[in-house]
């Protein structure tokens, strides 16, 4: 059994436990106590690929899809694509938020419409768990840039010398006469209100600048307390005592022949074990996605070494630009336990067998010969009570079905125990055939769920009809 299977294994079997309401034992807390690491990221151009997706690992190198590779959040606002995703932890642990562009190539926008007149927006999610996440909304960070025409590739560090988080982004536009990508920052407190955008890093002439992550290192490696690299024609390295304060430049990474022709999107990640960082590199140019460069001296570019070959696998999807989280136990336990790679199944109608469920302008129903993600659905354990399961699209991650007015729609998760209950059902032998499966509902224990004029509907079974209305196969 390898590393990453072991932990698994320790984790379901700590949810497990978790789940019926027995304590952990002291072996059990050690084996679910060793924390691994959440990558946040996208996974190519389309409006499928331009999604939040979510990987896990347990070194820090070797990297497995969650959610069995499917996305993990979906935007439906904006362009309605993300990429470039950053993970934000506030200081307290008890808040989280994703930060993304708002850009979707080759689902309504091209590089060169994306650049001259782009969305100013970022996309934001946030949690106060890292499992249950808020809709998304929208937050116009560069329409108050003089010819700001987008916003990308936006991080959040939060800056104990103001108590407050620095949101800083790349916007191309005008200034003193020369068009090009810079950094602007702002600062905020919710990621729903900023203060007036400031220029933040430029390069001189035309040289513009795109990609930017910080990393703090401890007292004691380096002479400077924040790192940065950047994707500026090379991956440049710089240092600072402080985020808003005067920053040097320390050198590249040309020396290990790593220059912005070949690699961008730099994305730190300490290792939780060591005083070592590496510093993923998306290697657009080829085409191959994200490698680790390594290092123990962030601030020292003659450190940093290139990977050897079969010391890292990336996982089965393409890890473009994103975020990388050093997670709590307790916040492994959950990430993993809400992402469980589940397999994405389909329900069958009993007596219009060519009719499967599937959801069509957040409205559901049995339509014919559906194969689309639109009638996919992974079965998650119930959001409410023991022994049940919820319904979750594969393509719009994050709703469920539900039923309101006994009548049932795919509606997002709010995390509320009302919708907790009207979205979980127990899976009971066939009304009409014990072979296949009925659903009965969570909270309405006397209805369940069926097929009426090929709409569902949560209703009293009394009738032959109705039972085979009520009737399904769960089927891939």
């Amino acid at each position: 059994m390898s590393v990453l299977h072991s932990r698994l294994a320790a984790i379901l079997v700590a949810v497990a436990l978790l789940f019926t309401g027995q304590a952990l034992t002291t072996p059990d807390r050690a084996a679910a106590a060793d924390p691994g690491y959440l990558m946040t990221h996208f996974i190519g151009e389309g409006s499928t690929n331009q999604q939040m997706y979510f990987s896990y690992s347990a070194d820090g190198l070797n990297w497995t899809d969650l959610n069995g590779g499917g996305m993990a959040l979906r935007s439906t606002v904006g362009t309605r694509g993300v990429r470039d995703p950053a993970l934000v932890r506030s200081p307290g642990g008890d808040k989280y938020w994703i930060i993304a562009t708002d850009l979707c190539i080759n689902c309504g926008q091209t590089w060169s419409s994306s650049q001259s007149n782009g969305s100013r927006n970022l996309v934001i999610w946030e949690s106060t768990d890292l499992v249950t996440w808020s809709a998304p909304w929208l937050l116009n960070v560069a329409g108050a840039i003089p010819d700001g025409r987008n916003a990308w590739a936006p991080e959040a560090i939060w800056n104990p010398d103001t108590n407050d988080y620095v949101l800083y982004w790349a916007t191309n536009a005008t200034l003193d006469g020369v068009l090009k990508h810079r950094i602007y920052y702002a600062r905020t407190t919710d990621f729903r209100t900023t203060t007036t955008p400031q220029l933040y890093i430029d390069r001189p002439g035309t040289q513009g600048i795109i990609d930017t992550q910080i990393v703090e290192a401890p007292s004691g490696v380096g002479d400077y307390r924040y790192v940065r690299a950047s994707g500026d024609g090379q991956i440049t390295i710089e240092g600072s005592n402080s985020i808003l304060g005067t920053w040097t430049s320390l050198g590249n990474l040309s020396g290990i022949g790593l220059t912005g022709s070949d690699v961008e999107g730099p994305m730190w990640m300490k290792f939780r074990d060591r005083n070592e960082w590496t510093l993923y590199l998306d290697q657009y140019a080829t085409g191959r996605g994200y490698m680790p460069v390594t290092t123990t001296n962030p601030s020292d570019p003659g450190t940093y070494q290139r990977p050897v070959s079969g010391t890292y696998s990336l996982g089965g999807t393409k890890k473009r630009h994103g975020s990388i989280l050093n997670l709590t136990a307790a916040e492994e336990t959950r990430v993993l336990a809400r992402w469980a790679n589940t397999t994405a199944q389909r329900l069958q109608s009993y007596n219009f067998q060519d009719r499967y469920v599937r959801h069509a302008g957040f409205d559901v129903r049995i339509d014919q010969n559906v194969t689309s993600q639109d009638a996919q659905f992974r079965l998650r354990p119930g959001l409410a009570g023991s022994g049940t399961v919820s319904f979750e699209s594969v393509n719009y991650p994050g709703y469920f079905l539900r039923h309101a007015g006994f009548d049932f729609q795919l509606v997002y998760n709010d995390g509320t125990a009302q919708f907790a209950a009207d979205a979980t059902f127990r899976q009971v032998a066939g009304l009409a055939d014990s072979t296949w499966s009925s659903f009965q509902s969570y909270n309405y224990p006397d209805r369940y769920i069926r097929h009426y004029a090929y709409e569902l509907k949560l209703d009293r079974i009394t009738t032959t009809t109705g039972r085979s209305d009520a009737t399904f196969k769960v089927t891939s």
